[in-house]
């Protein structure tokens, strides 16, 4: 019970990885305030958390909106008389060269990839002090340390947070605030799979191939990063700050 009664807030709580987060936090005693575009998906989640005796709640809305992301904050402050854990778990992943990226391609992947991510964590962080500390887990991706082809709206908000990351971890370090960030390669998730579709690929074929480019023999489960993400939210990595951490399976970005 890692994370007994401890107060977590998810983003993308009813993705991939967000759905996986839920099931290991409330299955480790946290109190959870859960935030996503679908709601429907948010009742599942929530509903699935409850079942492990975990109080949740939820709050459905835009990321791309300051408002909203402050109040997610707010109101998880009032729920449960707090903060501990911030989860910037949501993302999206716009593809296509500098020529390709329209404008709305550009400022929808900093609002939500960035943007939020930095509203979020200075709502987040007077709350944390008031409880003496927390910890901050943002979602890069080495696809923004080491940028990779065709992806470039995705790549440079990724590589902004983790460049946010760093600074954070830094000056948030003396507030026993600790703000690290996992960094992932690719993840068996209905976002890459409905990608796959859009491309017109058999979704089952697209994973196999990419398996085979892993040099630990298949693509990222939403677990193997859902796990490495309650690790650095955990006491566990109570010296470990300022990181951005690459759970790949050995491969590199190439192309």
């Amino acid at each position: 019970m890692r994370f007994e009664n401890q107060v977590v807030v998810i983003t993308g709580a009813a993705g991939g990885v967000g759905r996986t987060l839920v099931t290991l936090f409330a299955k480790e005693g946290a109190q959870m305030m859960l935030a996503d575009m679908n709601e429907a998906g948010l009742q599942e989640a929530a509903s699935e958390a409850q079942n492990y005796g975990s109080n949740v709640a939820y709050l459905a809305g835009n990321l791309r909106e300051k408002d909203y992301c402050e109040q997610l904050i707010t109101t998880a402050a009032e729920t449960f008389g707090g903060v501990d854990i911030l989860l910037n778990n949501a993302g999206i992943i716009p593809r296509g060269t500098i020529e390709e990226t329209t404008d709305e391609m550009w400022f929808t992947a900093m609002d939500v990839n960035l943007n939020a991510v930095f509203f979020l964590c200075r709502a987040s962080v007077p709350h944390m002090k008031r409880r003496g500390g927390g910890a901050i887990v943002n979602t890069s991706s080495v696809w923004g340390t080491y940028p990779g082809p065709g992806h470039v709206a995705y790549c440079t908000s990724k590589g902004a947070v983790a460049a946010l990351t760093k600074n954070l971890g830094r000056d948030c370090a003396p507030m026993q605030i600790r703000v690290n960030a996992v960094c992932p390669h690719e993840i068996n998730t209905p976002m890459i799979r409905s990608g796959f579709e859009r491309r017109g690929l058999d979704p089952d074929k697209a994973i196999d191939e990419l398996n085979k480019t892993v040099p630990l023999g298949r693509i990222a489960e939403p677990e193997d990063i859902a796990d490495a993400i309650a690790f650095l939210a955990s006491d566990e990595a109570r010296y470990i700050a300022g990181e951005t951490v690459e759970v790949t399976g050995a491969k590199p970005v190439s192309g």
